[in-house]
This record gives structure tokens, C-alpha cells and sequence, in this order.
């Protein structure tokens, strides 16, 4: 890769940066293009030669986050429980190393409900169902005592709503995520695990 090349691709890396933190604290509406090509530090019209329309930056912005909730399926585990420790070890870690990831969280978790979002991207929002695929790994390990008892999909949704609870707070606090001062895995894991851990 060319060093021209590179700098376009850091360029194009910091607008999505930057539109990832205006797009969390303001919303999609309140949040203009002049807005982020300002945090950017770069004119608008440049910021356009990277993205047509903030619509086609929002879009690029829910399809990365929606596909990174997949992680947890393409990760090999020896036990059911593992697939949410492993997950959740890669996701702390992460946030410390780029805190753009709580920012991801509270944009996909108020999509269905923000203003102006086009409804083709809140369809990408919408075609992950973490909590359903976390209900149906905890169902299976709930009969070899790896996970507690009780509804599956309430267990999920308590577990995801946790975790979703502790980025969108870490959204407001990012000093605490620059700090690396992050709950421990055990203390969210404990919310469904089993007698047999």
C-alpha cells in the first residue's frame, strides 16, 4: 500500500471515528455532515469525496456494528459458558484498546427508536437477534448445568441488557474506559451462570 494509500485509509478511518462518537451523544438527526467533518478536522467537501451522504456513513457505521455482533459464533469453544466469557474477555479488551466500541453499542441499541434513521438501515439493525442466538446456546447449556435455571431468553436479554447497560454508562464515563477501569468478566458471567461452574 502506497503511503497515499494509507493516509486515505487513516482519513477515512478518523471520519468514521468521529461520526461514531457524534452519531452516540446527538443521534442521527441532530448530528450534521459540517459536524463531523469539523471533529475530523477536514472540509466538508473532502469528507464527501470519503462518503457520498451521512446516510451512506451511518449505513457503513450499523453494518461494521451489526456485523461484529457475530464474533461470539465465528469463536471456538470447549463449553456453551465460553461462548459468552470469550466474548466478553475480546469485548473489554477492546474498549480499552478502542473505546469506539461503547460508542457502537448505544448507536445500535437506540436505532429502532431514534428520529429520521432511514428504515433500510434500521432493517440492518434489526437482522441480528443477539439475545435470541444467546437464548438458544443457554437452553442447550442449561441441561449439562453450565448455565442457571430459568427462562432462556429472559436470561439473555438480561445478560445482553447488562452488557448494554455498562457501554451506554461507559459512553457517558469514557474516562473510565481510557483508564482501563472496567468491570470484571466474572461479576456480568455470574448473571447466568450454573451450578456446574
Amino acid at each position: 500500500m502506497s503511503i497515499r494509500d494509507e493516509q486515505k485509509e487513516q482519513r477515512r478511518a478518523l471520519i468514521i471515528d468521529k461520526a461514531i462518537e457524534l452519531f452516540a451523544k446527538k443521534g442521527y438527526l441532530d448530528t450534521k455532515i459540517g459536524d463531523i467533518a469539523k471533529a475530523a478536522d477536514m472540509s466538508v467537501g473532502l469528507m464527501f469525496h470519503y462518503f457520498e451522504s451521512k446516510e451512506k456513513l451511518f449505513e457503513e457505521i450499523v453494518r461494521y456494528g451489526t456485523n461484529a455482533t457475530n464474533t461470539p459464533r465465528e469463536m471456538n469453544f470447549e463449553n456453551p459458558l465460553d461462548y459468552f466469557e470469550g466474548f466478553l474477555k475480546v469485548l473489554l479488551q477492546y474498549v480499552k484498546e478502542h473505546p469506539q466500541t461503547m460508542y457502537l453499542f448505544v448507536i445500535i441499541g437506540r436505532i429502532q427508536h431514534s428520529e429520521g434513521v432511514p428504515p433500510h438501515i434500521k432493517e440492518i439493525a434489526a437482522g441480528v437477534d443477539q439475545i435470541k442466538q444467546s437464548a438458544e446456546v443457554i437452553a442447550a447449556g442449561q441441561e449439562y448445568g453450565y448455565f442457571r435455571e430459568g427462562d432462556p431468553y429472559l436470561l439473555a436479554f438480561t445478560f445482553w441488557s447488562s452488557i448494554q447497560g455498562i457501554m451506554e454508562r461507559l459512553a457517558s464515563a469514557p474516562e473510565l474506559a481510557e483508564s482501563g477501569r472496567l468491570p470484571e468478566t466474572d461479576w456480568i458471567i455470574d448473571i447466568i451462570r450454573g451450578d456446574k461452574q
